[in-house]
């Protein structure tokens, strides 16, 4: 077994395609394709479902032990990399569009400065979808949400807490804080399933035996908004999220639930290897944000 066939099998399932896999390893889509086709053979039974372009049965356990031979590997190249004393190096940073641009994009420019010769390899998902790239070592950190699986450690980042965003006819939009029964049984618009930030949510609503009524769900927060002014549902961002958001028909009020608040963290695999790369932008991180640990209040 080979690392270039589990490499180009868990390619082809994460790009859903052997034309897009093979982009991706700078390769032909034949040699993709001969290389899926020689661990099927190797291991006796096929892999991957080419009419859904899904895993089979099979490749379901291959897909979960692959993800972590990947892993092991490159956390072992990067540690013989900085024993070597290596100059160059990269950072595989997870950020989510929720708070990742206003959050992280001013630290870019700090690191970039400091370490000109790191390549930092940016993915934007949500945080449900980058807990699932860190234990699979596509991604050394990644912002997510607390609290996060046992299998990781964390540093925590920002807190906040949540607003309501609510449609200029709703009977609560004048006030400043909303409970869940201030906002009653008006439908939701929430985000993407991907995004850990629903869970803040719907969790509140469960733990007084509620299932509220989803409208929409979106993954662009400018969208999300638009359609709270067309008085379809009632939303939730954190406060600096929404007061980047704005719009002269919503109203914008804390959301006065307990464990809402929304609590932003670096997170990385406990098994894992810290790359030198890693760590600073955990060091930078830390120095920006030490005296910014405070609940912001919304105004």
């Amino acid at each position: 077994m080979e690392i270039r066939t589990l490499r180009a099998f868990v390619e082809v399932l994460r790009r859903s395609g052997f034309s897009a896999a093979a982009e991706t390893l700078h390769a032909t889509q034949s040699t993709v394709s001969k290389a899926v086709k020689q661990l099927e053979d190797e291991l006796g039974a096929p892999l991957i479902d080419r009419a859904r372009m899904s895993p089979t049965p099979a490749g379901e356990i291959v897909l979960k032990r692959a993800g972590a031979i990947l892993a092991e590997r490159d956390d072992l190249l990067r540690e013989l990399d900085e024993l070597r004393g290596l100059r160059r190096g990269a950072l595989s940073l997870g950020l989510s569009p929720i708070g990742g641009s206003t959050l992280f994009a001013p630290l870019f420019a700090i690191y970039r400065k400091r370490f000109p010769e790191i390549d930092i390899r940016l993915e934007e998902q949500g945080s449900r979808r980058l807990e699932e790239m860190l234990s699979a070592g596509e991604v050394e950190l990644a912002a997510s949400l607390l609290p996060v699986g046992e299998s990781f450690d964390f540093q925590p980042v920002r807190t906040e807490p949540m607003v309501a965003l609510l449609p200029p006819g709703h009977p609560a939009a004048a006030r400043k804080a909303v409970t869940i029964a201030d906002i009653g049984d008006a439908p939701l618009v929430l985000f993407d399933s991907a995004f850990a930030i629903n869970r803040l949510i719907l969790d509140a609503y469960a733990r007084q035996g509620l299932a509220p009524v989803i409208a929409a769900r979106s993954g662009q927060m400018d969208f999300m908004v638009e359609l709270v002014a067309a008085e379809l549902g009632v939303a939730f961002m954190p406060a600096s999220m929404a007061a980047l958001h704005r719009h002269p028909a919503v109203r914008i009020a804390r959301f006065d639930e307990p464990h809402t608040d929304w609590r932003l963290a670096l997170v990385w695999r406990k098994s894992g290897y810290l790359s030198a790369a890693a760590r600073a932008w955990l060091d930078l991180t830390a120095e920006v944000y030490a005296t910014d640990t405070r609940p912001i209040t919304p105004s």
